[in-house]
């Protein structure tokens, strides 16, 4: 099987785009659910977490942007490793995911490959 990571978007930064506590307690029940579903079919790789709000951004020429790289208003807010058989089969388990119920998100995925391929 190849490796893959989910990469999950949202807007991080963003107070009202933020889910209330009891929103956050479905969302979590929903993930956890998710996550074991991949665990049961032993596709989910060791790895993978969630990010802070803070973050730091280097550029060339000695710049630095105070804050997580975003673009559209939304952030890598985390990551998993998954193992599938081929891309097809990884969005398959990428579209069960449940960030992607929400407004403004968005599920990445990428294999990975060693450096140089």
């Amino acid at each position: 099987m190849k490796q893959f990571a989910l990469l999950f978007r949202m807007d991080i930064t963003n107070p009202e785009a933020q889910p209330s506590k009891e929103q956050m307690k479905i969302y979590m029940e929903q993930w956890m659910a998710w996550l074991k579903g991949i665990a049961a079919t032993q596709q989910l790789a060791d790895g993978g977490n969630h990010f802070s709000q803070d973050g730091v951004v280097l550029k060339p020429k000695d710049t630095t942007i105070e804050g997580p790289y975003t673009s559209e208003n939304l952030s890598v807010a985390g990551y998993i490793l998954i193992y599938a058989d081929s891309f097809d089969d990884a969005i398959i388990i990428a579209k069960k995911c449940p960030i992607l119920q929400g407004e403004n998100t968005s599920v990445e995925i990428r294999e990975l490959a060693s450096p140089g391929t």
